[in-house]
């Protein structure tokens, strides 16, 4: 049992860390998901009493690679929307009209777009630094969001197919070769790609 301090001071971290980068949790936490969903796809498989031992052999590792796909492909993609979002709102080349006027108003427009230029150093009067705080944790968290869209559903789903596809015709290559015991052989030649293949028709499973 958590202790109140203790949750106290998971709190206080979680705030210090991430109150100021919504993008951040986000991604965090889509990484968390990915390797939830992996870990119970992997031990869906290992506690399956209706796959064989072999065929667990093969399927295991796969889908273990397959998760590594997922989650990289995950977190290299948003990061990086993340940070080209944040270096454009830093330097000035996206800034919002009221601070854009305070620095061509105090000569340090010519500034802006610099890739050494950090507009957060820049004293501003508290209310327009509010504007200016809030205009990059909305610009981080809309990077963020944008993706994870196109990462989870265009460039992490083209990545794992394709992983996928060279997978299994270096596999296929193995059973065909002279040297893959006819045991060996006989057992991975069956049409069990996936741990969805035991799962039952009208299942509603999806992971």
């Amino acid at each position: 049992m958590v202790s109140p301090s203790n949750s106290i001071k998971i709190i206080d971290y979680i705030y210090k860390n991430y109150s100021a980068k919504p993008g951040k949790i986000l991604i965090h936490a889509g990484v968390i998901g990915w390797a939830l969903s992996s870990a119970a796809q992997i031990s869906a498989i290992i506690f399956n009493d209706k796959i064989p031992k072999e065929q667990k052999m093969f399927l295991v590792p796969q889908e273990f690679a397959d998760a590594c796909v997922n989650i990289l492909s995950f977190y290299a993609v948003t990061r990086t929307f993340t940070a080209i979002a944040t270096k454009l709102a830093k330097t000035g080349k996206w800034i919002l009209p009221s601070v854009k006027k305070y620095l061509t108003k105090h000569n340090l427009a010519n500034n802006l777009g610099n890739p050494n230029f950090d507009i957060s150093q820049v004293k501003m009067p508290y209310s327009l630094r509010k504007h200016y705080n809030w205009f990059n944790y909305g610009l981080d968290a809309t990077a963020t969001t944008i993706g994870s869209v196109l990462s989870c559903n265009i460039i992490t789903p083209f990545l794992r197919n394709f992983y996928a596809s060279h997978r299994q015709h270096d596999n296929i290559a193995k059973i065909n070769s002279p040297e893959c015991p006819q045991q060996k052989k006989k057992c991975l030649k069956s049409p069990v790609y996936s741990i969805y293949s035991y799962q039952p028709k009208s299942s509603n499973l999806k992971i």
